[in-house]
């Protein structure tokens, strides 16, 4: 209550009508793998060229192509089919090691572990406003160089003018330039601030004073390091701390992720049981896994367990890859049918079955050559095999000019009411929105003034989710019921603290049959 101790005029603010639930977001995805270079912690890419500037491009290229190189393709089909924003999670093998370079008052390091740091070299040059027994005299500037294949033998400075047709000149494949730099602590150019903020490839460990001045070739980062990660990196379950979790546990720590795809799980052995495990576990997103490749002999296929929270796909997808000498790869749909996921809940809603849709950043151009676009072609009779058992299959539809569509939308459970992906995945929408938007409700007062904002929100947020076409019926009644009240919970689920809401929702289900009876009709049948 407010104390009123003194004569006046006393303005208050009160807050009236229901408190409101956002609904989380649905479409944001979390891939774990293997990189070509960048950090360790799980970090914001929302497209393809901004992946690229924190991660690199290919890693199944020479001269150090590495054997588990699905997760650029899969980042790559994820934005191709719609997908916007999606967390990365890199992986390295153990004991894997920074470069690092000294500048003179000034140690520099790669952002992220790997021999790729060992490619990367730092120029430091005069700063441009940069003037004599004035403020300006110890200004510098910090260029850095990036050769993804190794730093040319005969070195051409990239940024002499002179040379730009010097036929042994090599352009960088990233390039960082960061001028007027400081090395005072308090100065809004302080170079650690700066470059630590900007830079794709190194941070700045410590500058105390003015670095020597050093052109191009520069300063080598040396002593990089890494092997190839094992499943123990790719889970990093034994980090604690949650600022520091990495791999898969890096990205269950963040709460916006809905999706979680390891591309490199079929390789890795016993990756797919954990990240599925991992969406049982937490009951906030849905993971999607592929199978293993070359599985000519379908007829015994089944997903790897029984799960409402993960989806199954076959075959594998070819895609593009002008790197490599064959020009294509073969590759899980992974990636590909988690942005068809966020795709479809953007354009629809996540009510909606990611489905019938087509694939988009395949290679689709011949029909009855050697690139064909999927690794086995089934039709329908194949299918009539597989989806009962869970199955979802990856179809080609050309001949009747419907593209190449993702054609199944069950989960691998043998529950039939959880049996499709939308279903699963709209509860987990509405329990992580109520979740979220409810926790005002701790430690309030136990009773009914409580008990009716409750339901009014819930209400509320549940006629919203209803009006988009996510609830059957065509009354509020028939959607959805919310109660809170004495009938829900006991005294001594009051003595102990305990509000007990129930809810009730009516999910729309996919059509995944559309029976059409047809039947002749004669003048005489009308009469009658």
């Amino acid at each position: 209550m407010p104390e009123y101790l003194a004569p006046g005029v006393y303005v208050e603010e009160i807050q009236t009508g229901p408190r409101p639930i956002e609904g989380v977001s649905t479409s944001t995805a979390g891939f774990v793998g293997q990189t070509e270079r960048g950090p360790l912690h799980p970090t914001l890419v929302t497209s393809w060229q901004s992946y690229y500037r924190w991660y690199g491009g290919y890693i199944d290229r020479p001269p150090n192509a590495a054997t588990n190189v699905f997760l650029p393709y899969a980042v790559r089909g994820f934005f191709d089919n719609g997908g916007q924003r999606l967390f990365v999670a890199r992986v390295v093998g153990p004991n894997a090691v920074s470069a690092s370079a000294d500048l003179g008052n000034c140690v520099v390091e790669a952002i992220g572990p790997g021999t790729w740091g060992n490619n990367c070299i730092v120029a430091v040059k005069p700063a441009s406003v940069a003037v004599a027994n004035s403020p300006t005299a110890d200004w510098f500037r910090i260029q850095i160089a990036y050769y993804r294949d190794g730093i040319p033998a005969t070195f051409v400075d990239p940024t002499d003018l002179a040379q730009l047709g010097n036929p042994a000149r090599v352009e960088p494949d990233v390039f960082e330039d960061y001028n007027n730099l400081s090395a005072v602590s308090t100065d809004p150019n302080y170079a650690m601030s700066v470059i630590n903020a900007g830079s794709n490839l190194i941070k700045v460990n410590s500058c105390t004073a003015k670095p020597n001045e050093v052109p191009f070739p520069g300063v080598q980062l040396q002593n990089g390091a890494a092997v190839a990660a094992t499943l123990t990196e790719y889970l990093d379950a034994n980090t604690i701390n949650p600022e520091d979790k990495k791999g898969l546990a890096g990205l269950l720590a963040i709460r916006d992720i809905s999706l979680v795809a390891a591309p490199d799980e079929v390789v890795i052995g016993g990756l797919r049981e954990e990240v599925i495990q991992a969406c049982e576990a937490n009951k906030d997103r849905f993971a999607i896994v592929s199978s293993d490749g070359n599985l000519s002999n379908f007829t015994n296929l089944r997903p790897p367990r029984d799960t409402t929270y993960a989806a199954f796909y076959y075959p594998w997808i070819r895609v593009l890859a002008p790197h490599t000498p064959e020009g294509h790869l073969l590759i899980p749909a992974s990636g590909h049918v988690t942005g068809i996921y966020a795709r479809v809940d953007i354009e629809r809603g996540v009510h909606k079955a990611p489905a019938n849709e087509v694939i988009r950043g395949i290679v689709a151009r011949d029909l009855t050559g050697n690139k064909k676009p999927l690794e086995f072609t089934l039709g329908k009779r194949e299918q009539d095999i597989l989806n009962p058992k869970g199955v979802n299959v990856t179809r080609d539809f050309r001949t009747d000019g419907r593209d190449i569509r993702v054609y199944g939308a069950r989960t691998m459970s043998s529950d039939s009411m959880w049996k499709y992906i939308n279903v699963r995945r709209l509860f987990i929408f509405i329990e992580q929105s109520i979740d979220r938007g409810t926790q005002w409700a701790v430690f309030e007062p136990n009773y009914e003034v409580t008990w009716t904002a409750i339901r009014t929100s819930i209400t509320a947020f549940l006629r919203t989710v209803w009006l988009n076409g996510a609830l059957m019926g065509t009354t509020q009644d028939e959607a959805f019921f919310v109660k809170c009240d004495r009938t829900t919970m006991t005294q001594d689920d009051i003595d102990n603290g305990r509000l007990i809401c129930l809810i009730g929702i009516a999910p729309v289900k996919p059509a995944e049959f559309v029976i059409f009876r047809i039947s002749q009709k004669t003048m005489e049948a009308e009469q009658s």
